[in-house]
């Protein structure tokens, strides 16, 4: 019988997981971590009365290591899947840091000091990879990481994901969530101006929460039972695959027919960003479910469970469309996360980055028939753009037909200068997860693995760990951020961004 200590069971995708790994005979016990707010107190309660003695309950901070190393102690899995995501990480950063960073850090020096030590499964995000559109909508791990700027949840995130890789568990892998589908989507997106921050071209590759709680299932179900070989001590991305592929204006468009609208019936496309989102169609998704087969639920099937379980949506289909947008879409265009907000009050270290200058912002389309989209074919086949056969990928800068361990040190050092930077070791005996040393292109030098940095994606520690958001000067160092970062920034652009006393501010390079 295996033990199962699980963070987050109170989201989406952990109530999920919960559940269906509680469905394996072969799991005696699963503990789970429940914050001391009273909001769990009834929840703690039913879980109880439901699973009885398979069940375990701590309660406590993730952050406290203490809480912690109780509740891996005597576990043979751990799976970390609690977080704060935006919009609440962006109006109390406290909180995103206590739990996407300070809690991972503590978590991880528990399951690291645990005897014997629990094989560690950390929840990571798309949120890490940044901006993308048109241009590379494809993107695998090992792609540069280039948190948005004013992500708190993703810098946190990028941070939390960093200790774990640099921690020398024994057993360890990271799985980059997707953006996720779950029942109660339609609600948690009308109560922030958060939703105009997705892009109309951003790719989104969904993948439901039931399918990500799945994965959880068919991990301790397939790697209990020694079935599966060679999963551990690598990155993956979650998706859906091909069914889960769309762009924000797809999304929206899903989203609204339920309501009896669509994005051009309640939007104007001048409301929403054109960069500083995060979104990806996977190319490598397919390593998760040749593995372990979890891709059950496509997007547009998803949306209409949603409908079906939510009848009440259907009685906006008799209310006419300018009445919806008029007492909820406009309202919500003037809340305070809202981009058009920003631009109103000029608020110009956001819309700079979320639009490339107030000019910019001001010149875009009122009318919907003036505006590009990806959807609507207006750069290519649209149906062929999302096969993975037809993907333009990015650089990693060595030859990635050798394995790892086959990079001789001449390679490691033109991989560091893609980077910017250099391989400062003498030597390399071929196992990717020693760590070797490294220098950025602004001198700080960093001890990392092989596997963190060509696999992972990751760079330097200090002037790649957001904020301040330097990735303008960086790009001009490094051809391997180049190649991306100039899909949505001109090369003269010359900014800094950064948060100070929580406030978003820019300055000029020099």
């Amino acid at each position: 019988m295996i033990k199962v200590a699980m963070t987050g069971t109170s989201g989406q995708m952990g109530r999920e997981a919960l559940r269906q790994t509680l469905g394996l005979q072969n799991v005696g016990l699963v503990r789970v971590l429940l914050s001391a707010k009273k909001r769990n107190d009834k929840l703690a309660k039913k879980l109880l009365k439901q699973y009885g003695p398979r069940i375990e309950i701590v309660r406590g901070s993730v952050s406290d290591e203490e809480v912690c190393r109780r509740l891996v102690s005597d576990m043979g899995y751990v799976v970390h899947m609690a977080a704060v995501i935006p919009p609440a990480s962006d109006a109390d950063p406290r909180a995103s840091e206590a739990c996407n960073r300070q809690g991972t850090v503590a978590l991880v020096n528990a399951v690291k000091a645990a005897v014997p030590q629990p094989k560690y499964i950390h929840i990571s995000t798309v949120a890490l990879y940044g901006n993308r559109n048109e241009k590379h909508p494809f993107g695998r791990v090992g792609d540069p990481l280039i948190v948005s700027a004013f992500d708190r949840y993703a810098m946190d995130k990028l941070f939390g994901e960093r200790y774990c890789l640099d921690a020398d568990l024994d057993c360890w892998a990271v799985l980059r969530q997707t953006a996720m589908l779950h029942p109660d989507m339609m609600k948690n997106n009308v109560s922030d101006g958060l939703m105009f921050h997705t892009a109309l071209n951003a790719p989104l590759e969904w993948v439901s929460a039931r399918d990500s709680g799945y994965l959880i299932r068919r991990i301790l179900e397939r790697d209990s039972a020694g079935e599966v070989d060679g999963f551990w001590k690598k990155i993956y991305n979650i998706g859906a695959g091909f069914k889960g592929r769309e762009t924000g204006y797809d999304t929206f468009n899903d989203g609204f027919a339920i309501i009896g609208g669509s994005a051009e019936k309640f939007f104007k496309p001048y409301w929403l960003a054109t960069r500083n989102f995060h979104g990806l169609w996977f190319y490598d998704g397919g390593e998760l479910e040749a593995l372990f087969g979890y891709q059950r639920d496509g997007v547009h099937d998803y949306w209409k469970e949603i409908a079906r379980h939510h009848k009440i949506y259907a009685l906006g289909k008799f209310v006419p469309a300018p009445l919806i947008d008029f007492f909820l879409f406009r309202c919500l265009r003037d809340h305070p996360n809202s981009p058009y907000r920003w631009v109103k009050e000029e608020d110009t270290a956001r819309v700079i980055a979320t639009f490339g200058s107030m000019e910019a912002a001001r010149a875009l389309s009122r009318d919907w028939k003036d505006y590009k989209l990806m959807a609507k074919g207006d750069f290519g086949d649209y149906d062929a753009m999302r096969e993975e056969k037809n993907a333009v990928l990015l650089s990693h800068g060595y030859d990635e037909s050798k394995p790892l361990g086959e990079l001789t040190l001449e390679e490691l050092r033109a991989a560091a200068a893609f980077r910017g930077g250099e391989c400062l070791a003498e030597e390399y005996g071929g196992d990717p997860y020693d760590k070797l040393a490294w220098r950025c292109h602004d001198g700080h030098t960093f001890e990392a693995s092989v596997y963190t940095v060509l696999k992972g994606g990751h760079w330097c520690p200090v002037c790649h760990m957001p904020a301040p958001w330097d990735f303008d000067r960086i790009a001009k160092t490094s051809p391997f951020i180049a190649q991306v970062w100039y899909d949505s920034h001109a090369e003269d652009e010359d900014l800094v961004y950064d948060l100070e006393d929580g406030r978003a501010v820019i300055k000029e390079l020099g």
